[in-house]
């Protein structure tokens, strides 16, 4: 996704700089393909693997009933902010607040999917375990801490500065959207029962997207209302809820369902191509969860 990201930043980039119709027509028309390739992708790529039995214990909403994953997804959903911090409310500030050369907005969204593309498999591989994923949302919320002062500093240093300091704020947000989404990934899967996966990553993604929903309207109101004492709040914020994540899993974990429904997955229950670990695994049993095809990193 990231790589598209990069591709799709390039072509918006060379269409603004030509400014003519045929320019933009193409850059749409090329748009238009790549969900055409994607849904095709998906369509041909995907394996069709049947529902595992459910218990006899299974209820029908079980998800709303598990205290843990409820509060893990309210968390995930409101930590899900900081995606739009680079793509909408940074960008704002940018063109409103500071002199930055209008390049600089473009600069940043492809510092963002790089940082993304090189580090997510180093960082995401370390994080496996409910435990290491309540610490990495810890980590992202320091990291969130440091890079939201960051980016308000851009309106108080020389025009020159201000994209050198745009990108460094980037650098470090980045590096916490990789710990965020490895963290995330790993609790959305490991908290839910094998059985009910579909339940589970479908009440994870309403409350991924809820938080989507709201957040143009919390950071442009918000934030942008109070200057840099929003974007102090803002990080502050990141950094209470990424606290939250460790005792959030160490609360799942001691509430959660004895094996197998929880902790067999260790045994392969459905073919995995050679070299593909837990996280294909998981994938390949969920390719329709937004944590396998929406989260950025």
């Amino acid at each position: 996704m990231n790589l598209g990201v990069v591709l799709g930043t390039l072509g918006a980039a060379f269409a603004v700089s030509v400014d003519t119709r045929a320019a933009y027509t193409v850059l749409i028309l090329a748009n238009a393909a790549s969900f055409a390739a994607a849904a095709l992708v998906a369509l041909l790529g995907v394996p069709n693997y049947q529902p595992l039995p459910r218990p006899e214990e299974h209820h029908r909403w079980a998800v709303l009933k598990d205290r843990p994953y409820v509060t893990f997804t309210a968390l995930y959903g409101a930590m899900g902010l900081q995606y739009q911090t680079v793509s909408l409310l940074l960008p704002i500030w940018l063109s409103a607040h500071t002199d930055a050369p209008h390049w600089t907005v473009a600069a940043v969204y492809a510092v963002n999917s790089g940082v993304c593309v090189l580090l997510q498999s180093r960082i995401g591989s370390r994080v496996e375990t409910p435990r290491q994923g309540g610490r990495a949302f810890r980590i992202a919320g320091l990291l969130f801490l440091v890079s939201c002062p960051l980016m308000a500093l851009t309106a108080n240093v020389p025009v020159w500065v201000a994209p050198v300091l745009a990108v460094l704020a980037v650098c470090v947000h980045s590096l916490g959207e990789v710990w965020e989404s490895s963290g995330g990934y790993t609790l959305a899967f490991e908290l839910a029962p094998d059985h009910a996966q579909g339940q589970y990553q479908g009440f994870f993604g309403i409350g991924f997207s809820a938080g989507q929903a709201l957040a143009p309207v919390v950071l442009t109101t918000v934030v942008l209302g109070l200057g840099h004492a929003g974007w102090l709040l803002l990080g502050a914020f990141f950094a209470a809820v990424g606290a939250a994540g460790p005792p959030v899993a160490a609360w799942a974990e001691r509430t959660a369902a004895p094996a197998p429904t929880r902790r067999a997955r260790s045994r392969t229950r459905f073919p995995t191509p050679p070299g593909s670990g837990r996280r294909a695994q998981r994938c390949q049993r969920n390719a329709a969860s937004p944590q396998c095809w929406q989260l950025k990193t």
